[in-house]
Order: structure tokens, then C-alpha cells, then sequence
């Protein structure tokens, strides 16, 4: 069966797959490591901090989550841009390496928070490959050609016309367009549609269902430069001049490839993890209340005492 590209709009999708859309796009192989002491850095290597290395590609995620490029693009190494993460990867590498060399690593809060990094660089790896595996230039033009034929524009037809009350003065009004008679002017003279009459008749483009049926029937049986009819409505007696005839051409397929491969790849995580959640035993459990606020009573100032007797006026 055939689908549409069109967005769920769910708060939870749109709130959370959007958010894992980000990951999965800033994701991607880490950017440090110990190299082997005896080999040179590798070529995508940008810089060595003591024995570790940062790659050119940890550069490019990190502009794109700091949004200096969009999704796709591709930071170049001799723009102010690069240097300058490039500075903010060392001195970050710096501080992580001193962290380590004190320990930080094994206190309880880093134990915690480094769990929870691993958990979402593990998730942002499987959504990579579940996009790698989908989300193709093969899949795209299916797609592309799908959505094509599905929403392909209808042929269209330009046309003025005229409307009179009776068949015989359609008639006559034909006769004159046979004598060689401009239909336009024809159509300011004696058309009683004053909506279209100032304008010659004319109806602009149309689609099959964009006009009465007599008058689409009509006009799409007639070719292009024909006076056609007359035919009968409930307002009166119709009679066209078919102006132009197109077929609209959708969108080629390079000016739609970015959507596509955006609504491609949030399709495939959102099943994921639909399917995942489908799968799962899921509870939500409530915090424990915060503790009720000790009301502190202050105490009330003291009566002020009546001064003495003897110093009252």
C-alpha cells in the first residue's frame, strides 16, 4: 500500500523522536582514543593531545550540534569555525585527561553520568544503522516516485466563456465567433457572468473537478483554440473558448531529496521505537513527594511597655 509523507504529530513523537533525530545525527564514531605510539597520527586526525587523538569527523558532529553547519554539510579545515572547535575539543580533552589522572572517573556522580552517556551512545548507534540499512538513495526514489504518482497534478485547461439565458443566443453568439468575432470582446458585450465578464470571459486554469460538471466535461473533450458548446447549467447557457491546455511537472527529484531523507529517517526511528515500546514492559513510577516546608512561626514582638508616669506629657 502506498503512504503519504506525512509527519506524525503526537507530542511524544514530535517531543522525543525529534530529539533522538538530533542524536542520531550528531552520533557517530568517539573522537578520542589512545593511538599506538609507534604509528603516525592517522590522516583524519586534527590533533594529538598527549596520547590521544582527535578526528576530523568528532569536528564535524560537533559543528553540527553547535549548529555552524546543517545536517549533510561539511565544516572546512582552513575556516576560523574549524580552528576554533578544534581549540575547544583540546582544552575539553584537557580537562577530561585530568580528571582521569585524579580519579574522577570512580566517584559515585561520574559512575552515574558516565552510564548515562554510555546509554545514549549505545542508542545512537543502533539508530545508525537502522538509518544506514533504510534510509538509501534506493528508498528515497522509491519514495520519490511513489509520492510522484500518487500527488502527480491533473492536467489543466485555461478557458473564458460566456453565459446567456436562452440556447438561441448561445447560438447566434457561436455564429458571430464563426463570422471571426473575438471571443473576448464577445464576452464583455454579452456574457451575464459579472464576475467574468470585465476580464473577456476569462476562467483562468482549472482541474477536472475545479469547475461545474457540465462545463468540465466540456471543456476537457475540447481542444485547445475551440470554441466549444453550448452547454446548459442551472445558471444558463455556457459557451467556451479552450485558451491553453498544461499538465503541471512535479518537483524533480534532487529538490526534494532533503525532505525525503529527513521523513525517511524520522519514519525509521519512530518505528523503532514503536516497536521497541510494543515490546517492552513499561512503567512509570511517580517520585516520592518532596517533604512538606516546616512552617517557621516567628514570634510576635512584645507590647511596647507605657513610658513612665513622670516622663509622659
Amino acid at each position: 500500500m502506498k503512504r503519504g509523507c506525512n509527519i506524525p504529530t503526537s507530542t511524544r513523537t514530535l517531543a522525543g523522536l525529534s530529539f533522538l533525530l538530533v542524536l542520531a545525527s550528531c552520533s557517530g564514531p568517539q573522537s578520542g582514543g589512545t593511538p599506538d605510539p609507534n604509528l603516525p597520527p592517522p590522516d583524519n586526525a586534527v590533533a594529538q593531545v598527549n596520547q590521544t587523538i582527535i578526528y576530523n569527523a568528532a569536528v564535524q558532529r560537533e559543528a553540527l550540534a553547535q549548529g555552524v553547519i546543517e545536517e549533510g554539510g561539511r565544516l572546512q579545515a582552513d575556516t576560523p569555525e574549524f580552528e576554533r572547535i578544534v581549540e575547544e575539543m583540546i582544552d575539553q580533552r584537557l580537562l577530561a585527561l585530568e580528571a582521569r589522572r585524579r580519579g574522577l572517573q570512580n566517584t559515585p556522580e561520574a559512575q552515574r553520568r558516565l552510564a548515562a552517556a554510555e546509554e545514549r551512545i549505545l542508542g545512537n548507534i543502533l539508530l545508525e544503522t537502522e538509518i544506514a540499512a533504510r534510509v538509501t538513495e534506493e528508498t528515497a526514489q522509491r519514495l520519490y516516485s511513489e509520492q510522484t504518482e500518487l500527488s502527480r497534478p491533473g492536467e489543466q485547461i485555461r478557458a473564458r466563456h460566456i453565459l446567456v439565458d436562452s440556447r438561441e443566443d448561445a447560438d447566434a453568439i457561436i455564429g458571430l465567433t464563426n463570422d471571426g468575432r473575438d471571443f473576448a470582446e464577445l464576452a464583455v458585450q454579452y456574457s451575464t457572468d459579472i464576475a467574468t465578464r470585465v476580464q473577456g470571459g476569462d476562467l483562468g486554469y482549472f482541474s477536472r473537478d475545479g469547475v461545474l460538471p457540465e462545463i468540465s466535461a466540456l471543456a476537457f473533450s475540447s481542444e485547445e483554440g475551440e470554441v466549444a458548446g453550448p452547454v446548459q447549467t442551472d445558471s444558463g447557457w455556457h459557451i467556451l473558448y479552450i485558451v491553453d491546455r498544461r499538465s503541471p511537472e512535479s518537483p524533480p527529484f534532487e529538490e526534494m531529496r532533503s525532505s525525503i531523507i529527513r521523513f525517511l529517517t524520522f519514519e525509521t526511528i519512530s518505528g523503532l521505537v514503536d516497536q521497541l515500546r510494543a515490546a517492552a514492559r513499561i512503567e512509570k513510577i511517580a517520585p516520592d513527594p518532596a517533604p512538606p516546608e516546616t512552617l517557621v512561626v516567628e514570634p510576635a514582638d512584645a507590647p511596647e511597655a507605657d513610658a513612665p508616669a513622670d516622663l509622659q506629657e
